[in-house]
């Protein structure tokens, strides 16, 4: 499949490109565009970063590529309730993901001290803020990380 110059960088494109490294029914739009169920030149659209797709259009090409990130991502970026909620997660290699799950889970044992520490009195104090961000944080990362990890699972073993 060759790839498209103006789409290398659209989400959309490359879960096709990827989907095409196993099935050659999505080298093309035209047949990507009948598997998914929407209009060739929508497709091209979005691929080229023209419109932003429906989510259900998101939906059905997440299934039709396997791609489960799709969905997170559009959340993530395109929802309004997602964008202030929700992090874009990027799916690695296992390795890569293992190494960045250690890492922010490197610091549990003084972040539970931390948290403990915080809320022995039930609230959080302004000198207890700094800490609480930090915590806050850190959770996030971890977050963060544990969601590309299941991401990752959804799109190789399940």
């Amino acid at each position: 499949m060759k790839k498209a110059t103006k789409a290398l960088n659209n989400r959309y494109y490359q879960a096709r490109f990827q989907a095409a490294q196993s099935d050659p029914n999505f080298e093309s739009r035209e047949s990507a565009a009948d598997i998914i169920g929407i209009d060739r030149t929508r497709l091209a659209r979005i691929e080229l970063g023209n419109v932003i797709p429906y989510a259900d259009e998101v939906l059905a090409m997440a299934k039709a590529y396997h791609a489960p990130e799709l969905c997170y991502n559009f959340c993530a970026d395109e929802c309004p309730i997602g964008r202030l909620t929700m992090k874009e997660v990027e799916i690695n290699s296992f390795d890569r993901l293992s190494l960045k799950i250690l890492g922010s889970l490197n610091d549990i044992e003084s972040l539970r001290a931390s948290i403990i520490n915080i809320s022995k009195d039930g609230r959080v104090d302004i000198s207890e803020l700094d800490e609480f961000k930090k915590i806050l944080s850190s959770l996030d990362d971890i977050s963060t990380n544990a969601k590309a990890l299941q991401l990752w699972a959804e799109k190789n073993i399940e």
